[in-house]
């Protein structure tokens, strides 16, 4: 069998390329959409204690006072 009737897959080149094209936009769009989620993830609730450390995290929150205090 000689190395270049087809490959592993049983794509043509031009079919992996266009598989290819896909597959990387489809992956980009996935990053941005993750990227954007975890922005605005961050700019609801830091996950990185600021200047007065977590507990300006718990405002407001009864329960995790008391689990903060338990763990103080």
């Amino acid at each position: 069998m000689a190395a270049n009737e087809g490959s592993l897959s049983g794509l043509s080149e031009a079919e992996a390329r266009e598989f290819h094209s896909v597959f990387m936009t489809s992956f980009l769009i996935f990053v941005v959409v993750a990227a954007i989620a975890h922005i605005l993830a961050w700019m609801w609730r830091p996950w990185l204690p600021g200047p007065s450390g977590y507990a300006s995290l718990d405002d407001g929150i009864a329960h995790v006072g008391a689990l903060v205090s338990m763990l103080t």
